[in-house]
């Protein structure tokens, strides 16, 4: 967490937007995922977000779950997604993404201590409510692990001052309702929802799903504090020769970025 916190606070003091990408943990394959990961690093990606490949993703879209089913297919295990995390020595917070089943066989506590010894600074748990979140908030943050939550466009008033009063690390802001995955625009109502999750906590509000395109990555950073970007990093890598896959996510990314250093200044 301390780390985590630390980068978006120093995004924020510099007057910067965050870049966050999206990545299935083993997808293509280990070796071309971790220098996947280098090349988001070295294109400018503030935060690292590891999918961690599920059975059954219900918040996830065609092609995150195409992923997913590959990774799992070259037998892919949270287990060692945690431990592809503390190989990667990434030098940005590395935040997992795990559907909560997994999380709940392995133990929330041993998953907790597994991902804090992996580098984890920060754990999304999509198919937790806000109900049950208290139960994996309190090991999380015992391992010093942010638990962050997902707002929705969909959520009530009283829902997003509740999620944005325990915020950590960052608010992930949902910008369309479904699935995850690329589409036309963001939600007409974003610059109104992130300023209902700013009057209600002081975390920094990144927004996630359907960014698909620098301009759309511009469009969504002048309402929030950074993008996050998953499907179109997911679609360059299977577009093409695997070792390939790092440059093509990397260009990118590096566009990408000097959009959003533009859209800061």
């Amino acid at each position: 967490m301390k780390a985590l916190s630390q980068t978006t606070g120093a995004l924020r003091t510099d007057g910067r937007k965050a870049l966050v990408a999206f990545l299935t943990a083993g997808y293509p394959d280990e070796a071309t995922f971790a220098a996947t990961v280098r090349a988001a690093v070295a294109a400018g990606a503030d935060v690292i977000e590891v999918g961690i490949p599920f059975s059954d993703p219900i918040a996830d879209g065609p092609v995150i779950q195409a992923s997913s089913a590959a990774a799992l297919a070259r037998g892919m295990t949270l287990r060692r997604a945690l431990s592809l995390c503390a190989e990667l020595g990434a030098d940005v917070p590395l935040v997992v993404m795990t559907y909560v089943n997994p999380v709940l066989a392995m133990g929330v506590e041993a998953f907790a201590d597994a991902a804090a010894r992996a580098g984890v600074s920060g754990v999304i748990l999509p198919d937790v409510s806000f109900e049950e979140s208290p139960a994996f908030r309190a090991p999380l943050r015992a391992a010093g692990l942010a638990c962050i939550n997902l707002i929705a466009p969909t959520s009530s008033d009283e829902r997003v001052r509740d999620i944005a009063s325990v915020a950590e690390g960052f608010v992930y802001l949902v910008s369309l309702t479904g699935v995850t995955g690329a589409r036309d625009a963001a939600a007409a109502d974003l610059a109104a929802l992130a300023g209902r999750v700013r009057a209600a906590s002081a975390a920094p509000v990144y927004v996630g799903f359907g960014i698909k395109t620098p301009e759309q990555a511009r469009g969504a950073a002048r309402h929030a504090d950074g993008v996050i970007i998953g499907s179109r990093l997911l679609e360059l890598a299977a577009d093409g020769t695997a070792d390939g896959a790092p440059g093509r996510v990397g260009d990118f990314l590096a566009t990408v970025r000097g959009v959003l250093d533009r859209e800061g200044r």
